[in-house]
């Protein structure tokens, strides 16, 4: 460990503390399952945050990590929540990446954020384990703004968005509401998703998207 890294632990104390105690029971809070890094937004710190039973110290690191590309001492992660986040293991969502949800989201356990990333969740979005995304990435279940016919129907509803396990996300990949992606998926850079895709084992990418690959398998 750095002499950068050990001043950034202690700064993040407060925010580590902070959050701790305010989502969990103090016997769990004590034991820091979640780590904030100083340079989160804790901007809405509202709704329910759940863990597995079996809880660890930093199992959930919030703002850290290091992409060369990006300047980690100014990208500023946001934390936006007033809906349920639910993680299912150990988890990583690294510097500069924005939490927004009013709605469900579910992290399975080896989720990954590395820098730079956006999840909005105003319905439902759920993340499989062992996924890993990369920057710049848009997750979004929602259009945010109501459109109406001329009865004054919404034709523009929230609808939720489902990823399995071990899939890999490529960055600037945007996924919008009604994504579906199967298990062991990888998404090329850029590729834009607005439906459920079928079959496992597949390459995918573009927009509209095509499968480039098939009987593929990945490790990080």
């Amino acid at each position: 460990m750095t002499a950068f890294d050990f001043f950034n632990i202690l700064r993040s104390i407060p925010k580590t503390l902070r959050f701790n105690l305010h989502y969990f029971p103090l016997r769990t809070a004590l034991k820091l399952p979640v780590v904030v890094s100083h340079r989160t937004y804790l901007r809405e710190l509202h709704g329910k945050v759940t863990l597995p039973e079996k809880v660890e110290t930093a199992m959930v690191k919030i703002g850290f990590g290091d992409v060369g590309h990006y300047d980690r001492k100014r990208s500023r992660t946001i934390w936006q929540v007033s809906g349920t986040v639910a993680f299912g293991g150990k988890a990583s969502i690294g510097h500069g990446s924005k939490i927004s949800v009013r709605g469900d989201l579910k992290l399975g356990a080896g989720f990954n954020i590395t820098a730079e990333s956006t999840i909005v969740c105003a319905k439902e979005i759920r993340f499989g384990d062992d996924c890993l995304l990369s920057w710049d990435i848009l997750v979004m279940d929602t259009d945010e703004h109501p459109i109406y016919n001329k009865e004054s129907e919404r034709i523009n509803p929230d609808k939720p968005i489902i990823v399995g396990n071990h899939v890999w996300m490529g960055c600037k990949c945007v996924l919008l509401k009604g994504t579906e992606v199967p298990n062991d998926t990888v998404l090329a850079a850029g590729t834009m998703l607005k439906s459920a895709c079928a079959g496992e084992g597949q390459v995918i990418g573009g927009n509209p998207p095509s499968i480039l690959k098939r009987d593929v398998r990945w490790e990080h």
